[in-house]
């Protein structure tokens, strides 16, 4: 049997491509001509379409969440962990949408694809986006899709990020928000990360001011540094320790490879590089600092969160140090103030910020739970033997 007819695997899927030809206004003050947004859905939408969930990708994620491509495909999407049958994100209940943002490098509109009023690639030139410009884009990909009020929507990191803004921003089209291992904004020095980041990519040689496609190049080396030290981040001391240590390779190493953490990163930057574009890591790591729902409401994220009407769930991870726990209190305790339902957790693992990508146990089984929860109460499934509620944070 292959990986693809797993019994708890969405099987083989086929990427689908919505086209809008009607202007996208940016926060930036521009906009776009048109735009398209590529995406993936697994599970069947029933008859009067209240079981949709949207799942939003983080950083470099992408419209590939869950199952396979083709049969022979040895790597399953990147939430295949958390999206299938008996899932948490049960698709024998919920009809799940996942798409890759504008402005990203996996087939929706992003630096390169062409710019219709200029014919050429858009690069440097596409716009600043921002979470809430994420978000309006989603609101049109629900209106093709015929959902009028998402389920669930869904996210980690920066996934949750967009969650929230969700809520904030159609909080009738929302019943729930699950935000994993977010924050409300980044600290400063998650800011400095994600700056050094940038430097390593437009100080490259190879960027050629960004136009490197242009060039018939690719800044490999800085994309390489800033997926190595993105990397890092989002891994725990605990975490990195367990897995490597201070192994040496088997055959001793060779240059500047010795100890087996620096083979995995040099081989996860090399990776990166050669299937991410320099320019969307430019956008989606700049929209990632913008992100700040408060400053809209006078820098109060109670205002902020006050209109939303979807209930939460708030999950972080103990040794998630780029995305605290602590962070996701600021979360909780604004939503708790604004008179919400939200349920928080914390789970004790050693993994990091990743945790939320992993099949951690506890996870997986408050998840599950809570998702059972949001079926019931919505009328789709069964009341869950779980007695978790989303009532008053825990």
């Amino acid at each position: 049997m292959t990986l693809a007819a797993a019994s708890d695997s969405v099987g083989i899927v086929t990427p689908q491509h919505a086209a809008f030809e009607s202007a996208l206004a940016l926060k930036c003050g521009r906009q776009l001509p048109r735009f398209d947004l590529v995406y993936e859905t697994y599970g069947t939408l029933n008859a009067d379409h209240t079981n949709a969930v949207l799942v939003c990708h983080a950083l470099s994620g992408h419209h590939h969440a869950a199952g396979f491509h083709t049969s022979t495909d040895r790597k399953p999407g990147w939430w295949d962990v958390c999206i299938g049958p008996g899932k948490p994100i049960d698709t024998n209940l919920f009809f799940v949408v996942s798409l890759n943002n504008i402005g990203g490098c996996h087939g929706s509109t992003g630096p390169r694809s062409i710019d219709p009023e200029t014919n050429r690639l858009y690069g440097p030139d596409f716009p600043v986006v921002s979470v809430a410009d994420w978000v309006k884009a989603q609101a049109h990909l629900a209106d093709h899709l015929g959902i009028e009020r998402f389920a669930a929507i869904v996210g980690g990191s920066l996934g949750g990020m967009q969650a929230m803004q969700w809520a904030i921003d159609f909080p009738t089209r929302i019943a729930h928000a699950l935000l994993i291992a977010a924050a409300p904004r980044l600290s400063a020095q998650n800011i400095a990360f994600n700056e050094i980041a940038r430097h390593a990519i437009t100080s490259d040689p190879s960027f050629h001011a960004g136009r490197y496609l242009e060039a018939n190049d690719n800044p490999e080396r800085g994309l390489m540094l800033a997926r190595m030290v993105g990397h890092v981040t989002y891994q725990s001391d605990d975490g990195l320790r367990d897995k490597f240590g201070r192994r040496i390779q088997p055959n001793g190493g060779s240059g500047d490879t010795q100890f087996q953490i620096e083979s995995y990163l040099h081989h996860q930057g090399r990776s990166f590089s050669q299937t991410f574009d320099a320019n969307t890591y430019l956008l989606m790591t700049r929209a990632l600092d913008e992100f700040d729902p408060a400053r809209d409401y006078g820098d109060d994220l109670v205002a902020a969160l006050s209109v939303a009407q979807a209930d939460f769930w708030v999950c972080s991870f103990t040794t998630d140090w780029r995305f605290s726990p602590a962070r996701s209190k600021e979360i909780v305790d604004a939503l708790i103030s604004a008179h919400k339902n939200v349920v928080s957790t914390i789970i004790d693992t050693a993994q990091g910020h990743d945790a939320f990508l992993l099949p951690v146990p506890r996870y997986l089984d408050v998840f599950r739970a809570y998702m059972q929860r949001v079926a019931w109460s919505l009328g789709f499934a069964n009341r869950p033997d779980n007695r978790l509620t989303a009532g008053p944070a825990s």
